[in-house]
């Protein structure tokens, strides 16, 4: 359940592409457990979550579905959620990652693979703080989309800032809507006030409307903007305008991790059926289709309880390394990172160069913050 249209449909056809590989690899060695051949329903949540929960609702009743992978926003994600719990049918998420879908209103169903917004916020403060002791920064502005994963990075990574940089002010902040198609307005007042950084979290088609509003008004040589959204998406699709120097975050870039060798036969067979390089998103797909194979060998059995408690705290191999559940939250521990936009001889698109890869264990939200928001609710 992917959000094909609307402003994830660029994420979500990856994640798809990813899924698929996945599917067709198991497939052709007779399923799950070698006998459980794996039938596949892709419907499009329209980056909406009141038809997110009208399509999950069909998959189960009508398709009998017992696992859904999806979705593309937070918001969506949220929505379904709670479907999937009452009807006990497994809920991977690959894509949305506010941490709300893990830490709040915990599901023993639904299990994270994507690095969610306090892993990625904690990254992007770590070198958005290196740059601005460097640079000689004091104040910044935020803008986000006005939607559970803006809200939610926006709110950790000016926590988070202000613990580690108190000097460094925030003097202003932005939140444009979900699906917004032009930035102009945003744009001249942020750059009306001269912050010395602005710090975005605007992603998917979005993202890429605000970076050709953004390049038209020159903003990005007056004004810095690191750790912005630059996945492999936006390096493939952008590779000629994306600015060399500029700092962003990724989710899952493949050539981080082509020393596993589930990456690199990953990265041959995903080139060899597509003709180009896998995103973060088919990565992640890819690695959340083969943790609920585990889960699945683990529990010796497709019944969906069994595999429930037997992906809890389980150790996984991923395209990014052997990985494990954090059994309080059912969040992958699964990096994130941060690195500078340059041009590679290895690559026909910008890669990030000087990679700073955090990882999860080192900077995921510490459990007794957990324990007392769930006491909270």
């Amino acid at each position: 359940a992917m959000g094909l249209t609307g402003t994830g449909a660029p994420w979500s056809a990856d994640t798809v592409k990813g899924v698929e590989l996945a599917v067709d690899e198991i497939n052709s060695r007779g399923g799950f457990l070698n006998k459980h051949p794996i039938k596949l329903f892709i419907k499009d949540t329209r980056t909406k979550p009141s038809v997110a929960e009208q399509v999950v609702k069909d998959l189960i009743k009508k398709d009998k579905v017992q696992c859904i992978i999806g979705t593309y926003s937070s918001a969506t994600a949220l929505a379904i959620k709670p479907i999937c719990r009452e009807n006990r049918v497994l809920h991977i998420a690959p894509i949305s990652n506010s941490e709300d879908i893990t830490k709040l209103d915990f599901s023993p169903y639904t299990y994270s693979v994507v690095p969610n917004t306090y892993i990625l916020s904690k990254a992007v403060v770590v070198g958005v703080a290196e740059l601005a002791r460097r640079k000689g920064w004091s104040k910044y502005i935020t803008i986000a989309s006005d939607y559970a994963w803006g809200r939610s990075s926006q709110q950790i990574e000016v926590e988070l800032l202000k613990q580690i940089m108190p000097d460094v002010k925030l003097i202003g902040e932005y939140w444009p809507r979900l699906g917004q198609s032009r930035f102009n307005s945003f744009i001249v007042a942020i750059m009306g006030q001269k912050p010395d950084f602005v710090l975005g979290n605007i992603a998917g088609a979005d993202n890429a409307l605000f970076m050709r509003d953004a390049r038209e008004y020159r903003f990005f040589k007056e004004i810095e903007y690191p750790g912005g959204v630059i996945s492999v998406t936006e390096m493939i699709a952008q590779a000629r305008g994306l600015r060399r120097g500029t700092y962003g975050r990724s989710r899952a870039p493949f050539w981080a991790h082509l020393d596993v060798p589930m990456m690199a036969d990953f990265v041959k067979n995903y080139r060899a059926k597509h003709n180009q390089y896998p995103t973060d998103w088919a990565v992640i797909a890819y690695d959340a289709v083969y943790a609920l194979k585990q889960g699945i060998e683990k529990a010796g059995s497709i019944d969906t309880k069994m595999v429930k408690d037997a992906m809890k705290g389980m150790t996984v191999e991923t395209t990014r390394g052997k990985l494990f559940f954090r059994k309080i939250d059912n969040q992958l521990s699964c990096s994130a990172y941060f690195g500078e936009v340059a041009d590679d001889p290895n690559y026909p698109f910008p890669i990030f160069h000087d990679l700073l890869e955090l990882k999860a264990p080192d900077n995921w939200r510490p459990e007794p913050e957990i324990i007392e928001a769930r006491e909270k609710e």
